[in-house]
């Protein structure tokens, strides 16, 4: 038998077939169906369910009442802040279910991009790397890296750094305050890092 190498509270159900990387934590009534894969040091929070097939890269924080469902992927160091909320169909209906694989829209969250409290993220988008979704945002379409989304629906309203600082632009450059990473612009919805 095989010994255990991550974190369950006692509360927690991890079903048989469920892989959970090393020095991972689960907290209270959270749920990891089979065929879910974790990946190390992440934290699930109370209250946290992880459907089937879903793939959680390493390092990942999912705050208390989030439900990861099949068809999302979220990268390494990814941040889900409480009760947001993940969609996986894009026309529910109770009278004609769509409860099967094939009828899920997959989400991708990149490496290092953190999702606001109570912020919902509507099935098929992308969220890039280290972008910010402000909390109470509503993710209706892809999020470029670095960008900071708000609103209903979320828009760019601005730049942040990896360690999550906004970015003031001077031009078409910019340097974190805190950190000192740079960034160039490239257009209207392009940043990336030069340094």
């Amino acid at each position: 038998m095989k010994e255990i190498d991550y974190f369950v509270h006692e509360s927690a159900y991890i079903d048989k077939g469920a892989v959970i990387g090393k020095g991972t934590k689960i907290w209270h009534f959270s749920h990891v169906m089979a065929g879910a894969q974790i990946g190390e040091n992440c934290t699930l929070g109370q209250n946290v369910f992880v459907a089937s097939n879903v793939r959680i890269g390493n390092n990942v924080k999912i705050q208390n009442n989030v439900s990861v469902y099949e068809g999302v992927i979220l990268e390494d160091y990814v941040f889900c802040g409480p009760s947001m909320v993940f969609t996986n169909v894009k026309t529910p209906r109770s009278a004609y279910p769509r409860n099967t694989s094939e009828n899920y829209i997959k989400t991708l969250v990149k490496k290092g991009a953190s999702i606001g409290a109570n912020a919902t993220v509507v099935c098929g988008v992308t969220i890039g790397e280290w972008a910010f979704v402000a909390a109470g945002a509503v993710v209706t379409r892809d999020v470029p890296p670095y960008a900071l989304v708000k609103g209903v629906p979320a828009r760019i309203t601005g730049w942040v750094c990896e360690c999550g600082l906004p970015l003031k632009f001077k031009e078409d450059t910019a340097t974190c305050t805190a950190c000192g990473k740079q960034y160039a612009k490239q257009g209207e919805k392009t940043v990336y890092r030069t340094s």
